[in-house]
């Protein structure tokens, strides 16, 4: 695929404080990727950076073939929006929409159309007369996008633009933010600490964790697959059990599972709670084991079940049901119910390795 933003070994520091480790990664040409990770851990600096608003301590970054390392960021082709919306309140929408052409001396008869064209395009015909003020926290981030895209850049970065909006908005408003970006096919990069965010929107995910990066992936890849015990406890709710490596197989409570890479060691099992399944569980399957519900988290259609598991050395697992198994079985607290591991979906990770933060 065609490259078109590259982040070579880029160093950030602080004094003695280390914000970016060293970071390298190449974006291809319309993508849209996500930067995702916790507080502090170097994803917004990292976008800084890109968009010339913070100097990099070394690394260069290149953009369309070109070293853009050490240029002011109104010689760099992007569009910005930050989390803040960042709008001017004096201003109407139009003038706030047009600012970037009128800076670049374009005409008053290009910038008009130009203006109408980018609100319908975000779907806000006719509220060119309006003031922020005037206008919801969704309206106003859609001003904002109209705004960096009316210059047409070739990059566009997003500074968590979703998080000031209440939970309904926001999963309205990214599913617009990645239909009109394919519309468009203008290169993203996204910043956000929403891992549902990152999943639904993103071609690719950077997970980053402490000034590095942990994975770089796609959604499926990054939640199924998870490089690290960060990524797996960091994207998506997971179970972690103790287990062993031994002999070729791994062990965990009374179960066993072949195992096939040699070392035995002392491990930690990663499990999805959807891995977990309560159906369909025939006679001679293998990995089953009982259960007793402990605790049922009613999320609306489907629930997160907590269990008690004696067979797994006295583990809890949280497992994944539908509202209406639960209902057509008539569990509750107290029941007690069978359950089967998928081996496949199993991850290995060594007990010493670091889980979360």
């Amino acid at each position: 695929m065609d490259t078109f933003l590259e982040l070579r070994r880029i160093r950030k520091e602080f004094g003695a404080f280390t914000a970016l480790a060293d970071i390298s990664l190449a974006i291809h040409r319309g993508e849209f990727v996500c930067f995702l990770g916790p507080s502090g851990c170097g994803k917004t600096t990292l976008l800084r950076i890109v968009a010339g608003l913070e100097s990099q301590t070394s690394g260069e970054v290149w953009q369309n073939g070109r070293d853009i390392s050490r240029l002011p960021p109104a010689e760099r082709d992007y569009g910005i929006v930050f989390q803040s919306y960042a709008l001017f309140p004096n201003l109407d929408v139009a003038a706030n929409v047009g600012y970037g052409l009128v800076n670049r001396r374009q005409s008053r008869s290009l910038i008009a159309p130009r203006v109408a064209e980018l609100l319908k395009l975000v779907g806000l015909p006719g509220t060119e007369r309006k003031y922020p003020s005037q206008l919801s926290g969704g309206q106003q981030q859609r001003i904002a996008l109209a705004r960096a895209l009316a210059t047409s850049p070739a990059l566009l970065l997003l500074d968590e633009p979703l998080s000031a909006l209440d939970a309904l908005e926001r999963v309205r408003l990214r599913q617009e933010l990645r239909a009109l970006q394919q519309q468009v096919g203008v290169t993203t990069i996204m910043v956000t600490h929403d891992q549902e965010e990152a999943l639904s929107v993103a071609d690719r995910i950077v997970v980053m964790n402490h000034g590095a990066i942990e994975q770089v992936g796609t959604p499926l890849q990054v939640y199924r697959d998870p490089a690290s015990p960060f990524v797996a406890d960091f994207v998506g709710k997971v179970n972690v059990l103790p287990a062993r490596v031994a002999a070729g197989e791994l062990h965990f409570g009374e179960l066993r599972i072949p195992f096939e890479d040699g070392v035995d060691r002392e491990a930690r099992i990663y499990l999805r709670p959807e891995d977990v399944l309560a159906r369909p569980i025939a006679e001679g399957d293998p990995h089953v084991f009982d259960a007793c519900i402990e605790k049922i988290e009613f999320l609306g259609s489907h629930c997160h079940v907590h269990v008690a598991a004696p067979a797994l050395e006295a583990s809890r697992l949280t497992v994944f049901l539908s509202l209406n198994y639960l209902s057509e079985q008539s569990l509750e607290v107290g029941s007690r119910m069978k359950l089967k591991l998928l081996p496949e979906r199993i991850r290995v990770f060594d007990a010493g390795e670091v889980r979360g933060e």
